[in-house]
């Protein structure tokens, strides 16, 4: 999976760069995540803004995420959703699990 991850303060953004995220390359993503917990970064921002398509897979990777996080006394916060993505949250009701954020700057701003 392609990703851009940067990092301000204690704060690590990653940019999903693929259209779709689903049982194809979620475990990637998962696998990056993981890593960054191991090294004790627990504030991740998941920017979706290139993301066209979710499936179960990836949402099983954000809650996994999401999971891993609260479990460290982190966060782990969305932004940039495409409509259609937008729409699965909703439809799977985890928009009332995730902070979901219109952009980047304001998913900053919430830590």
């Amino acid at each position: 999976m392609q990703v851009k991850i940067t990092e301000q303060d204690d704060i690590v953004s990653i940019s999903i760069e693929e259209e779709r995220m689903d049982a194809h390359n979620s475990g990637d993503l998962k696998e990056q995540m993981l890593q960054l917990f191991d090294e004790g970064k627990c504030n991740l921002i998941i920017n979706l803004s290139a993301v066209r398509f979710i499936d179960s897979s990836g949402l099983g990777a954000l809650v996994s995420g999401f999971k891993n996080a609260s479990a460290r006394e982190g966060n782990l916060k969305l932004c940039c959703l495409q409509p259609q993505v937008r729409s699965m949250f909703e439809l799977t009701r985890l928009h009332r699990v995730f902070e979901i954020f219109t952009t980047l700057d304001e998913a900053l701003a919430s830590f």
